[in-house]
Protein backbone atom coordinates (compact mmCIF):
# COMPACT_ATOMS: atom_id res chain seq x y z
CA UNK A 1 0.00 0.00 0.00
CA UNK A 2 2.91 2.82 0.66
CA UNK A 3 4.40 1.55 -2.74
CA UNK A 4 1.48 1.93 -4.08
CA UNK A 5 0.42 5.70 -2.60
CA UNK A 6 4.44 6.60 -3.26
CA UNK A 7 3.88 5.97 -6.80
CA UNK A 8 0.59 7.66 -7.20
CA UNK A 9 2.37 10.40 -5.01
CA UNK A 10 5.28 10.29 -7.44
CA UNK A 11 2.91 10.26 -11.03
CA UNK A 12 1.09 13.47 -10.10
CA UNK A 13 3.83 15.47 -9.11
CA UNK A 14 3.14 18.93 -11.28
CA UNK A 15 5.76 18.70 -15.01
CA UNK A 16 9.00 20.91 -14.81
CA UNK A 17 8.02 24.63 -16.29
CA UNK A 18 11.17 23.69 -18.78
CA UNK A 19 8.69 21.15 -20.45
CA UNK A 20 5.55 23.08 -20.30
CA UNK A 21 7.01 25.79 -22.93
CA UNK A 22 6.14 25.31 -26.01
CA UNK A 23 9.09 25.84 -28.12
CA UNK A 24 9.62 28.57 -31.19
CA UNK A 25 9.29 27.05 -34.85
CA UNK A 26 12.56 27.66 -36.51
CA UNK A 27 11.19 30.21 -39.14
CA UNK A 28 10.18 32.51 -36.16
CA UNK A 29 13.66 32.86 -34.44
CA UNK A 30 16.51 35.15 -35.41
CA UNK A 31 18.33 32.04 -36.31
CA UNK A 32 15.82 30.84 -38.84
CA UNK A 33 15.13 34.27 -40.25
CA UNK A 34 19.34 34.72 -40.79
CA UNK A 35 19.17 31.09 -42.60
CA UNK A 36 16.02 31.96 -45.13
CA UNK A 37 17.98 35.15 -45.83
CA UNK A 38 21.33 33.31 -46.10
CA UNK A 39 19.74 30.91 -48.60
CA UNK A 40 17.75 33.60 -50.65
CA UNK A 41 21.51 35.36 -50.98
CA UNK A 42 22.45 31.84 -51.97
CA UNK A 43 20.12 31.23 -54.98
CA UNK A 44 20.21 35.14 -56.26
CA UNK A 45 24.15 34.72 -56.58
CA UNK A 46 23.27 31.41 -58.61
CA UNK A 47 20.66 33.10 -60.35
CA UNK A 48 23.38 35.40 -61.44
CA UNK A 49 25.84 33.28 -61.90
CA UNK A 50 23.39 31.27 -64.30
CA UNK A 51 22.11 34.02 -66.20
CA UNK A 52 25.75 35.30 -67.28
CA UNK A 53 26.00 31.32 -68.23
CA UNK A 54 23.09 31.04 -70.13
CA UNK A 55 23.51 34.82 -72.03
CA UNK A 56 22.81 33.53 -75.48
CA UNK A 57 19.38 32.21 -74.69
CA UNK A 58 18.60 34.64 -71.65
CA UNK A 59 15.91 36.62 -74.31
CA UNK A 60 14.29 33.00 -74.75
CA UNK A 61 14.05 32.39 -71.04
CA UNK A 62 12.59 35.72 -69.86
CA UNK A 63 9.92 34.70 -72.48
CA UNK A 64 9.00 31.09 -71.33
CA UNK A 65 8.93 32.96 -67.73
CA UNK A 66 6.39 35.98 -68.89
CA UNK A 67 4.32 33.48 -70.80
CA UNK A 68 4.21 31.00 -68.09
CA UNK A 69 3.41 33.92 -65.67
CA UNK A 70 0.34 34.06 -68.15
CA UNK A 71 -0.43 30.54 -68.86
CA UNK A 72 -0.70 29.45 -65.08
CA UNK A 73 -4.20 30.22 -64.44
CA UNK A 74 -5.06 27.66 -67.55
CA UNK A 75 -3.15 25.29 -66.27
CA UNK A 76 -4.58 25.72 -62.93
CA UNK A 77 -8.24 25.59 -64.59
CA UNK A 78 -7.21 22.13 -66.20
CA UNK A 79 -6.24 20.69 -62.76
CA UNK A 80 -9.96 22.15 -61.38
CA UNK A 81 -11.74 20.04 -64.41
CA UNK A 82 -10.18 16.99 -62.96
CA UNK A 83 -6.76 16.91 -65.22
CA UNK A 84 -3.50 15.83 -62.96
CA UNK A 85 -0.92 19.00 -62.53
CA UNK A 86 1.31 16.77 -64.82
CA UNK A 87 -1.52 16.93 -67.92
CA UNK A 88 -2.84 20.61 -66.70
CA UNK A 89 0.53 21.46 -67.33
CA UNK A 90 0.93 19.45 -70.75
CA UNK A 91 -2.24 21.13 -72.19
CA UNK A 92 -1.20 24.29 -71.03
CA UNK A 93 2.08 24.14 -72.59
CA UNK A 94 0.61 23.12 -76.10
CA UNK A 95 -1.64 26.00 -76.03
CA UNK A 96 1.57 27.83 -75.36
CA UNK A 97 3.25 26.26 -78.17
CA UNK A 98 0.31 26.88 -80.75
CA UNK A 99 0.18 30.29 -80.11
CA UNK A 100 3.69 30.65 -80.25
CA UNK A 101 3.68 28.81 -83.87
CA UNK A 102 0.66 31.27 -84.48
CA UNK A 103 2.72 34.32 -84.06
CA UNK A 104 6.16 33.40 -85.40
CA UNK A 105 5.18 30.88 -88.33
CA UNK A 106 3.77 33.62 -90.52
CA UNK A 107 6.46 35.95 -89.90
CA UNK A 108 9.70 33.50 -90.54
CA UNK A 109 7.54 32.10 -93.74
CA UNK A 110 6.81 36.04 -94.88
CA UNK A 111 10.44 36.63 -94.78
CA UNK A 112 12.00 33.36 -95.72
CA UNK A 113 9.62 32.52 -98.30
CA UNK A 114 7.98 35.31 -99.88
CA UNK A 115 11.49 37.46 -100.27
CA UNK A 116 11.48 37.96 -103.48
CA UNK A 117 8.07 39.23 -103.37
CA UNK A 118 8.82 41.71 -100.80
CA UNK A 119 11.72 42.91 -102.94
CA UNK A 120 10.06 43.44 -106.00
CA UNK A 121 7.36 45.42 -104.21
CA UNK A 122 9.82 47.31 -102.97
CA UNK A 123 11.99 47.80 -106.51
CA UNK A 124 8.40 48.70 -108.18
CA UNK A 125 8.47 52.15 -106.18
CA UNK A 126 8.60 54.95 -108.10
CA UNK A 127 12.82 56.33 -107.74
CA UNK A 128 11.29 59.82 -107.81
CA UNK A 129 7.91 61.31 -106.08
CA UNK A 130 7.00 64.79 -107.43
CA UNK A 131 5.32 67.03 -104.68
CA UNK A 132 3.18 70.12 -106.01
CA UNK A 133 2.59 73.16 -103.91
CA UNK A 134 -0.45 74.88 -106.05
CA UNK A 135 -0.33 77.86 -103.67
CA UNK A 136 3.12 78.83 -105.45
CA UNK A 137 2.85 76.70 -108.77
CA UNK A 138 5.74 74.75 -107.77
CA UNK A 139 7.00 71.32 -107.74
CA UNK A 140 9.36 69.60 -105.61
CA UNK A 141 10.81 66.25 -106.31
CA UNK A 142 11.87 63.75 -103.41
CA UNK A 143 14.72 61.55 -104.85
CA UNK A 144 13.83 58.47 -103.32
CA UNK A 145 16.26 56.19 -104.79
CA UNK A 146 19.01 55.86 -102.23
CA UNK A 147 16.43 54.95 -99.46
CA UNK A 148 14.97 52.54 -101.84
CA UNK A 149 18.31 50.42 -102.38
CA UNK A 150 18.82 51.07 -98.40
CA UNK A 151 15.68 49.28 -98.07
CA UNK A 152 16.28 46.55 -101.02
CA UNK A 153 19.99 45.64 -98.96
CA UNK A 154 18.27 45.84 -95.25
CA UNK A 155 15.62 43.01 -96.37
CA UNK A 156 18.14 41.29 -98.06
CA UNK A 157 20.48 41.01 -95.07
CA UNK A 158 17.60 40.17 -92.58
CA UNK A 159 16.27 36.95 -95.32
CA UNK A 160 20.00 35.95 -95.06
CA UNK A 161 20.55 36.48 -91.62
CA UNK A 162 16.99 34.21 -91.47
CA UNK A 163 18.25 31.06 -93.22
CA UNK A 164 21.45 30.89 -91.77
CA UNK A 165 19.54 31.42 -88.28
CA UNK A 166 16.81 28.65 -89.00
CA UNK A 167 18.92 25.84 -87.43
CA UNK A 168 19.40 28.00 -84.16
CA UNK A 169 15.90 28.88 -83.97
CA UNK A 170 15.05 25.91 -83.92
CA UNK A 171 17.31 25.13 -80.75
CA UNK A 172 15.64 28.12 -79.00
CA UNK A 173 12.02 27.06 -79.98
CA UNK A 174 12.87 23.59 -78.50
CA UNK A 175 14.41 25.21 -75.44
CA UNK A 176 10.99 27.48 -75.00
CA UNK A 177 8.49 24.84 -74.99
CA UNK A 178 10.92 22.48 -72.70
CA UNK A 179 11.28 25.78 -69.97
CA UNK A 180 7.57 26.26 -70.34
CA UNK A 181 6.51 23.21 -69.18
CA UNK A 182 8.52 23.05 -66.51
CA UNK A 183 7.59 26.47 -65.44
CA UNK A 184 4.19 25.14 -65.33
CA UNK A 185 4.58 22.13 -63.58
CA UNK A 186 6.75 23.46 -60.93
CA UNK A 187 5.32 27.11 -60.38
CA UNK A 188 3.87 27.64 -57.59
CA UNK A 189 7.35 25.63 -55.70
CA UNK A 190 9.08 28.49 -57.93
CA UNK A 191 6.80 31.12 -56.36
CA UNK A 192 6.81 30.48 -52.88
CA UNK A 193 10.76 29.68 -53.04
CA UNK A 194 10.87 33.50 -54.67
CA UNK A 195 8.50 35.09 -51.85
CA UNK A 196 9.76 32.94 -48.39
CA UNK A 197 12.69 35.33 -47.97
CA UNK A 198 10.31 38.88 -47.72
CA UNK A 199 8.88 39.45 -44.39
CA UNK A 200 4.82 38.73 -43.94
CA UNK A 201 4.75 42.65 -43.22
CA UNK A 202 5.87 43.79 -46.60
CA UNK A 203 4.46 40.68 -48.31
CA UNK A 204 1.64 42.71 -49.66
CA UNK A 205 3.63 44.88 -51.78
CA UNK A 206 4.97 41.88 -53.46
CA UNK A 207 1.69 40.25 -54.04
CA UNK A 208 0.46 44.56 -55.76
CA UNK A 209 3.53 44.34 -57.68
CA UNK A 210 2.97 40.43 -58.91
CA UNK A 211 -0.83 41.15 -59.86
CA UNK A 212 0.29 44.29 -61.68
CA UNK A 213 2.93 42.37 -63.64
CA UNK A 214 0.62 39.49 -64.73
CA UNK A 215 -2.47 42.01 -65.81
CA UNK A 216 0.60 44.06 -67.90
CA UNK A 217 1.51 40.18 -69.45
CA UNK A 218 -1.94 39.97 -69.80
CA UNK A 219 -2.19 43.17 -72.18
CA UNK A 220 0.97 42.16 -73.96
CA UNK A 221 0.16 38.87 -74.90
CA UNK A 222 -3.93 38.17 -74.84
CA UNK A 223 -4.80 41.36 -75.80
CA UNK A 224 -2.08 42.21 -78.34
CA UNK A 225 -2.57 38.91 -79.82
CA UNK A 226 -6.38 38.90 -80.29
CA UNK A 227 -6.33 42.46 -82.06
CA UNK A 228 -3.30 41.05 -84.44
CA UNK A 229 -5.40 38.26 -85.32
CA UNK A 230 -8.90 40.62 -86.21
CA UNK A 231 -5.83 42.71 -88.25
CA UNK A 232 -4.90 39.98 -89.74
CA UNK A 233 -8.55 38.97 -90.83
CA UNK A 234 -9.63 42.40 -91.78
CA UNK A 235 -6.68 42.77 -93.65
CA UNK A 236 -6.08 40.18 -96.10
CA UNK A 237 -9.58 40.67 -97.78
CA UNK A 238 -9.64 44.14 -97.96
CA UNK A 239 -5.84 44.23 -99.11
CA UNK A 240 -7.20 41.52 -101.84
CA UNK A 241 -10.49 43.45 -102.41
CA UNK A 242 -8.50 46.28 -103.32
CA UNK A 243 -6.34 44.28 -106.06
CA UNK A 244 -2.99 43.80 -104.47
CA UNK A 245 -0.99 40.66 -105.39
CA UNK A 246 0.59 40.67 -102.02
CA UNK A 247 -3.10 41.30 -99.87
CA UNK A 248 -1.72 38.58 -97.65
CA UNK A 249 1.80 40.11 -96.83
CA UNK A 250 0.64 43.24 -96.48
CA UNK A 251 -1.93 41.76 -94.19
CA UNK A 252 0.75 40.28 -92.14
CA UNK A 253 2.36 43.31 -91.73
CA UNK A 254 -0.25 44.88 -90.68
CA UNK A 255 -0.29 42.70 -88.04
CA UNK A 256 2.83 42.77 -86.98
CA UNK A 257 3.01 46.11 -86.27
CA UNK A 258 -0.71 45.97 -84.18
CA UNK A 259 2.46 45.09 -81.54
CA UNK A 260 3.52 49.21 -82.44
CA UNK A 261 1.59 50.95 -79.32
CA UNK A 262 -0.71 54.00 -80.52
CA UNK A 263 1.04 54.31 -84.45
CA UNK A 264 0.04 50.76 -84.84
CA UNK A 265 -0.56 49.57 -88.88
CA UNK A 266 -0.79 53.29 -89.68
CA UNK A 267 2.57 53.00 -90.02
CA UNK A 268 2.43 50.75 -93.44
CA UNK A 269 -1.62 52.02 -94.13
CA UNK A 270 0.16 55.78 -94.58
CA UNK A 271 2.37 55.08 -96.75
CA UNK A 272 0.69 53.11 -99.07
CA UNK A 273 -1.85 55.99 -99.40
CA UNK A 274 1.32 58.26 -100.15
CA UNK A 275 2.28 56.17 -102.94
CA UNK A 276 -0.47 55.86 -105.02
CA UNK A 277 -0.81 59.85 -104.46
CA UNK A 278 2.82 60.29 -105.97
CA UNK A 279 1.38 57.55 -109.15
CA UNK A 280 -1.69 60.20 -109.31
CA UNK A 281 -3.88 57.16 -108.39
CA UNK A 282 -5.92 59.09 -106.28
CA UNK A 283 -8.83 57.02 -105.90
CA UNK A 284 -6.73 53.93 -104.78
CA UNK A 285 -5.22 56.43 -102.12
CA UNK A 286 -8.45 57.25 -100.74
CA UNK A 287 -10.03 54.14 -100.80
CA UNK A 288 -6.44 52.31 -98.72
CA UNK A 289 -6.61 55.28 -96.74
CA UNK A 290 -9.88 54.97 -95.84
CA UNK A 291 -11.11 51.79 -95.45
CA UNK A 292 -7.26 51.12 -94.43
CA UNK A 293 -7.42 53.29 -91.20
CA UNK A 294 -10.91 52.62 -90.35
CA UNK A 295 -10.91 48.87 -90.66
CA UNK A 296 -7.57 47.94 -89.89
CA UNK A 297 -6.19 50.30 -87.83
CA UNK A 298 -8.74 51.33 -85.98
CA UNK A 299 -12.02 48.45 -85.75
CA UNK A 300 -9.96 45.78 -84.10
CA UNK A 301 -8.55 48.71 -81.16
CA UNK A 302 -12.55 49.62 -80.47
CA UNK A 303 -14.10 45.92 -81.26
CA UNK A 304 -11.88 43.67 -79.91
CA UNK A 305 -9.61 45.06 -77.16
CA UNK A 306 -12.42 46.50 -74.98
CA UNK A 307 -14.37 42.94 -74.95
CA UNK A 308 -11.08 41.52 -72.94
CA UNK A 309 -9.48 44.53 -71.19
CA UNK A 310 -11.21 43.95 -67.89
CA UNK A 311 -7.99 41.98 -66.58
CA UNK A 312 -5.63 44.32 -68.30
CA UNK A 313 -3.11 46.64 -66.83
CA UNK A 314 -4.67 49.92 -67.28
CA UNK A 315 -1.23 51.51 -68.34
CA UNK A 316 -1.93 54.41 -70.51
CA UNK A 317 -0.82 54.18 -73.83
CA UNK A 318 1.94 56.75 -73.55
CA UNK A 319 3.85 54.76 -70.90
CA UNK A 320 3.43 51.67 -72.70
CA UNK A 321 5.28 53.71 -76.14
CA UNK A 322 8.13 54.37 -73.91
CA UNK A 323 8.31 51.07 -72.38
CA UNK A 324 8.18 49.58 -75.73
CA UNK A 325 10.32 51.46 -77.35
CA UNK A 326 13.11 51.84 -74.70
CA UNK A 327 12.61 47.83 -74.70
CA UNK A 328 13.04 47.19 -78.05
CA UNK A 329 16.40 49.65 -78.88
CA UNK A 330 17.94 48.40 -75.45
CA UNK A 331 16.89 44.70 -75.17
CA UNK A 332 16.12 43.67 -78.86
CA UNK A 333 12.98 41.84 -79.59
CA UNK A 334 12.29 40.49 -75.69
CA UNK A 335 12.08 44.29 -75.24
CA UNK A 336 9.00 44.32 -76.40
CA UNK A 337 7.89 42.22 -73.31
CA UNK A 338 10.13 43.36 -70.83
CA UNK A 339 10.06 46.93 -71.71
CA UNK A 340 6.66 47.72 -70.48
CA UNK A 341 6.43 44.84 -67.87
CA UNK A 342 9.26 47.43 -66.58
CA UNK A 343 7.50 50.38 -66.97
CA UNK A 344 3.95 48.87 -65.31
CA UNK A 345 5.52 47.89 -62.17
CA UNK A 346 7.64 50.82 -61.83
CA UNK A 347 4.38 52.77 -61.44
CA UNK A 348 2.87 50.13 -59.54
CA UNK A 349 5.24 51.11 -56.92
CA UNK A 350 4.74 54.36 -57.03
CA UNK A 351 1.22 54.01 -56.70
CA UNK A 352 1.88 52.23 -53.34
CA UNK A 353 4.07 54.89 -52.46
CA UNK A 354 1.70 57.45 -52.60
CA UNK A 355 -0.85 55.63 -51.38
CA UNK A 356 1.51 54.66 -47.85
CA UNK A 357 2.68 58.23 -47.67
CA UNK A 358 -0.56 60.14 -48.28
CA UNK A 359 -3.04 58.02 -48.47
CA UNK A 360 -6.50 58.94 -50.04
CA UNK A 361 -4.98 62.74 -50.27
CA UNK A 362 -5.28 64.67 -53.06
CA UNK A 363 -1.95 66.39 -54.81
CA UNK A 364 -4.37 69.72 -54.47
CA UNK A 365 -4.89 69.13 -50.66
CA UNK A 366 -1.40 68.36 -50.06
CA UNK A 367 -0.18 71.77 -51.53
CA UNK A 368 -3.01 74.13 -49.28
CA UNK A 369 -1.67 71.87 -46.40
CA UNK A 370 1.82 72.63 -47.27
CA UNK A 371 0.54 76.33 -47.89
CA UNK A 372 -0.81 76.63 -44.45
CA UNK A 373 1.47 74.45 -42.45
CA UNK A 374 4.58 77.57 -44.05
CA UNK A 375 1.68 80.51 -42.93
CA UNK A 376 1.26 79.16 -39.47
CA UNK A 377 5.06 78.61 -39.10
CA UNK A 378 5.72 82.13 -40.10
CA UNK A 379 3.05 83.25 -37.85
CA UNK A 380 4.73 81.92 -35.28
CA UNK A 381 8.02 83.17 -35.81
CA UNK A 382 6.41 86.64 -35.87
CA UNK A 383 4.88 86.34 -32.32
CA UNK A 384 8.05 84.89 -30.82
CA UNK A 385 10.10 87.69 -32.31
CA UNK A 386 7.81 90.50 -30.59
CA UNK A 387 9.80 92.65 -28.41
CA UNK A 388 6.69 94.06 -26.06
CA UNK A 389 5.47 90.76 -26.15
CA UNK A 390 4.79 90.07 -22.09
CA UNK A 391 6.57 87.15 -20.51
CA UNK A 392 4.40 84.53 -19.53
CA UNK A 393 3.05 84.42 -15.70
CA UNK A 394 5.42 82.32 -13.64
CA UNK A 395 3.34 79.45 -12.19
CA UNK A 396 1.69 79.43 -8.80
CA UNK A 397 3.04 77.93 -5.90
CA UNK A 398 1.71 75.25 -3.50
CA UNK A 399 -0.10 76.32 -0.19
Amino acid sequence: MSNERGTRTTDQSPPSETAAQPTAPPEHTQSGRTRRYVLAGIVLTLGLLTGAILLEVLSTILLALTVAYVLLPVQRWFVRRGLSEWMGAVAATMIGFASALVVFSPIIGTLYFRLEEIIALIEGLPEEIPISVAAFDMTYVVDVAEMQGLAIDTVSSIGASLALALPVLAIKFALFVILLFALLLKGDAAGRAAIAPVPHDYRDIVYALARRARETLYAIYVLQLATSVATLALGYPLFWALGYEMAFTLAMIAAILQFVPIIGPSLLIVPIAVYHIAAGELAAAVLVGVLGISLIAWFPDIFVRPRLAQRSAGLAGSLYFVGFTGGLFTLGAIGIVVGPLIVAVFVEAVDLLADEVNGDVTLEALAEDALEGGSASSDAETDTGDPDASPPDPPLADD
